[in-house]
């Protein structure tokens, strides 16, 4: 599924227009939106029985070019990661 499948399905679910719907989508998924936001100032969204979106560091470290075998230095970053709660996993491995 795409975003724009998505924003039909909650415009169909929701039974409003798919202008709204993507206003919704966007509230929650959008670079700007309500998720991106709270990961950008460092904190945490946790979704019971969903899962959780969270940001994890990773230290700086050394690496090769695989086009020369050259040693390169790859520097610290912060990654944002989502787990997976219970209720979603139980859901897709079809445990009752």
């Amino acid at each position: 599924m795409n975003k724009q499948e998505l924003v039909e399905a909650v415009a169909k679910k929701l039974d409003s227009s798919k202008a709204h719907a993507g206003d919704v989508v966007d509230l929650f998924f959008s670079t700007s939106g309500i998720i991106a936001g709270e990961l950008k100032k460092g904190g945490k969204v946790q979704i019971t029985g969903f899962g959780n979106f969270e940001t994890r560091k990773r230290a700086a470290r050394m690496g090769r070019n695989p086009r020369t075998g050259k040693a390169i230095s790859i520097k610290a970053s912060v990654n944002p990661v989502f787990r997976a709660g219970k209720g979603l996993k139980d859901l897709v491995n079809k445990k009752k």
